[in-house]
């Protein structure tokens, strides 16, 4: 049954909500909705408190390792991790505490799926402890049925490999659930990609998590609705937790425990 999942979502060390769209290496164009100096721990704690479990905690560039390690020690068993994982550190952050590494970039170099980086990463923390990172980007026109690529390196890197019940199908044969960010309309708090979530529900073996756009408490319901219960959703910047006005967080917990 949907479910809120939580979110931390680190940025050169400290906890932010960012505008998907405006990630590039540079830094340059940058949209930050949201600071703050309350740590990682911090928010991986009450999470623990208040038993909202399977959310994760993503590593938006480099120097944001050791706030992730502290949140996953404040929260043994209860958090995902992803940004930069590979084969040779996921065992590292499963050690740390962590449920699930969430991979994306390191399996797709230049733009398609490495079936060996894959099973390395299977063979070594287990598909039980793996979650594939799927976030992408429509690529259709409008007025043109729904289509979407994988977008890889922080969301930046648009590839070929389009979301098709077939790529669902066999990627799930690896992995333990997938985490999909609607690149497009992560962090403007704007709706939504209905259409999205509605595919993924039809159409992935395992379970999903879907997150971008939403900005209300009703967007939960609607989740529901749509997906027949089957696809969780992350609130991120329209949370309170987060400087956000729209959905307050201790209502999310009463509806994961309702």
């Amino acid at each position: 049954m949907t479910k809120f999942r939580p979110c931390i979502d680190l940025h050169d060390g400290k906890v932010k909500q960012i505008v998907g769209s405006s990630l590039n290496d540079s830094g340059v164009g940058l949209k930050t909705n949201f600071e703050t100096d309350r740590s990682a721990a911090w928010f991986a704690s009450l999470y623990k408190k208040d038993g909202i479990t399977g959310g994760h905690v993503i590593m938006l560039g480099k120097g944001n390792e050791t706030a992730a390690k502290a949140a996953l020690a404040a929260y043994p068993g209860g958090l995902q991790v992803g940004g930069g994982i590979t084969a040779d550190n996921a065992k590292e952050y499963i050690d740390a505490g962590a449920s699930h590494v969430i991979v994306t970039s390191w399996i797709f170099p230049e733009g398609k799926l490495d079936r060996n980086r894959l099973e390395s990463l299977v063979n070594t923390v287990g598909k039980k402890h793996l979650v594939l990172d799927l976030s992408c980007k429509r690529t259709s026109a409008p007025g043109e049925p729904p289509r979407w690529n994988i977008a890889t390196n922080r969301w930046q890197t648009l590839i070929d490999v389009e979301i098709t019940k077939d790529t669902l199908e066999d990627l799930a044969s690896s992995c333990d659930e997938f985490l999909v960010h609607a690149a497009d309309v992560e962090g403007k708090q704007q709706g939504m990609d209905d259409e999205l979530i509605a595919f993924l529900a039809k159409n992935s073996p395992v379970p999903v998590t879907y997150a971008g756009g939403a900005k209300s408490l009703e967007d939960l319901q609607h989740v529901k609705d749509i997906s027949g219960g089957k696809i969780d959703l992350t609130i991120g910047s329209a949370l309170d937790l987060f400087g956000g006005k729209g959905v307050k967080y201790e209502d999310c917990v009463k509806f994961n425990k309702a």
